[in-house]
């Protein structure tokens, strides 16, 4: 028996007494069995709607003609009407359904996003937050592993190294303090979200039987916002490595704790906490690449794939070309159009991107196929990165070159744009006819462009933090930036090709240093890679140095 119906009082048709009426008449409000239906419908002294026993009480009366039911829905003023409503003047030119039709619909969709929370988003939230509970419990048996050895080696160095022992160990409270920072914060992340869900789950379910026809019409779904799933983070554990004692360099030869980081599981990305390096007095070339190109190189890519290969685009050629980092050339991209690229990236995955400043477009290279994924109007893009959640910053000039900003795109749609401070004024200069600008995103979020005689720096929200200009004092000449690139620990850099340096500032815009002790010739192109080493293309050779910065 439906348990709509009480077992002590059943429900009977008005006509007829037979129990459990599937049917209900909604002007009339009397409960009707099939063989009654027709019989009741045969009055035609008065309109009738017949409707599911189940949809009793869902039409409400009219608020302007308070003697007829609202039997259905304009989609334009999102209400219920009534019959009178829908040939109303105010009505007669709208989208109007009927509301059972409506309601229906309405039901079989939330039974299938009731399905989908209880059955895959639900359990998969679940499933990311038990791993996060496991990788804590693995960082903290590991670390109890790592001190014990290194207590151990310690010994063994007697008192001149304790200090080192101690060292070490600092460090290593460090990593786990940082490690436990990100796990902690997506943990709380991750619970946050799934008490969202578990009240979308018994808000859905109320709607689903409820007879508020308002708020079930009115529903919006949430189920694409939870079904896009935040990234399962891994610990790549540090490990300690022993060396034998040498009493002249036992600083050097105790021992080091190996590169860690966090990755997610789907993509590999690398979260790397920033460490607290110091900068080399004297940064050394450590190799050069010879490009096949003529001259006027313009940017450069680190694959995220790897530290062995290198993408290149020059100023006078339509061709991208990918080098490994002794200089033999791997793969070769032709545009799509056949312009010269303004532009160029590489996503998570792995895959080249760049932009086409002569026909609006930014393009996509998977498995040697281009794709346009964004084509603007109005809007000429200069530059373009990936950022760190897989959304692509491109930094962009008007047609007319009077307006610049920044704008976001998960795919080819627009998620943010930034172009005014919070007093209106211009973020960015407007005089990209003859200069050109480039965009990182820093570790921190943090949103780096380097413009046409100064570094503009905003969060991610696109609120101002900072504006370089150059160092306090320098002898060199003006300022006019060109690549900028950011590095593991958050630190800038942007190339001054007027002046043959680079910039190094820390994340919050105070200058460290110049890099101008490497007879760079017009630098031009920039990228670091996982390691922190620097490459610098040179715009008027053929050369791409690779630079040691960091101890």
């Amino acid at each position: 028996m439906d348990p709509e119906y009480s077992l002590q009082d059943v429900v009977r048709c008005h006509l007829c007494e037979t129990p459990v009426p599937p049917l209900h008449c909604v002007i009339c409000n009397i409960h009707l069995c099939k063989d009654c239906e027709g019989k009741h419908l045969s009055d035609k002294s008065k309109q009738h709607k017949v409707v599911p026993f189940k949809y009793r009480g869902s039409f409400p009366k009219c608020q302007k003609h308070h003697t007829k039911i609202c039997d259905h829905f304009c989609a334009q003023c999102n209400k219920t009407i009534c019959e009178l409503c829908v040939f109303s003047n105010e009505h007669q030119t709208h989208d109007v359904e009927d509301l059972l039709e409506i309601l229906k619909r309405k039901l079989i969709l939330l039974q299938k996003e009731l399905l989908d929370f209880e059955k895959f988003i639900y359990p998969k939230y679940l499933e990311i937050a038990s791993s996060i509970s496991v990788q804590k419990s693995d960082l903290k048996e590991n670390s109890k592993k790592l001190t014990t050895a290194i207590n151990k080696h310690g010994q063994d160095l007697h008192r001149e190294i304790d200090s080192i022992t101690q060292k070490l160990k600092s460090d290593l409270d460090k990593i786990d303090s940082k490690y436990l920072a990100v796990l902690k914060k997506q943990e709380d992340e991750i619970t946050r979200t799934i008490s969202e869900i578990t009240q979308t789950i018994a808000d859905l379910k109320k709607l689903l039987y409820s007879k508020d026809v308002s708020r079930v019409s009115a529903y919006k779904s949430r189920n694409a916002e939870f079904r896009r799933l935040p990234p399962k983070l891994t610990v790549c554990l540090p490990s300690f490595t022993s060396q034998k004692i040498d009493k002249k360099r036992f600083c050097q030869q105790f021992g080091s704790l190996s590169a860690s980081s966090i990755k997610t599981e789907e993509d590999g990305f690398t979260i790397a906490p920033p460490s607290d390096r110091p900068l080399i007095d004297m940064p050394c070339i450590i190799s050069e690449i010879r490009t096949k190109y003529r001259s006027f190189i313009g940017s450069l890519s680190m694959s995220s794939l790897n530290d062995k290969d290198i993408w290149i685009s020059s100023h006078n050629e339509n061709t991208i070309k990918l080098y490994n980092l002794q200089g033999k050339l791997r793969e070769s991209v032709r545009t799509k159009s056949g312009n010269i690229p303004r532009g160029i990236a590489v996503t998570r995955s792995g895959d080249l991107v760049y932009t086409d400043d002569s026909d609006n477009t930014v393009n996509i290279v998977k498995n040697t196929q281009t794709e346009t994924v964004i084509r603007l109007r109005g809007w000429k893009p200069l530059s373009v990165c990936s950022t760190s959640f897989g959304d692509l910053l491109v930094v962009m000039d008007s047609d007319d070159y009077k307006q610049s900003k920044v704008v976001r795109y998960c795919g080819s749609t627009e998620k943010q744009s930034i172009q005014y401070d919070d007093k209106g004024l211009p973020l960015y200069s407007t005089n990209g006819l003859f200069y050109t600008k480039h965009i990182s995103e820093n570790r921190n979020l943090d949103i780096c462009v380097s413009d046409v005689r100064s570094v503009v720096v905003v969060d991610q929200a696109g609120k101002l933090r900072f504006t370089y200009t150059g160092p306090p004092s320098a002898n060199k000449g003006l300022f006019y930036p060109y690549s900028i690139t950011t590095d593991s620990q958050g630190q800038i850099l942007t190339a001054d090709s007027n002046n043959h340096c680079i910039h190094v500032l820390d994340q919050d815009g105070q200058f460290l240093r110049f890099i101008d002790n490497c007879n760079l010739q017009n630098p031009r192109g920039l990228c670091v890679d996982t390691r922190d080493n620097l490459f610098v293309a040179e715009y008027l050779s053929n050369k791409v140095k690779k630079i040691q910065y960091y101890v």
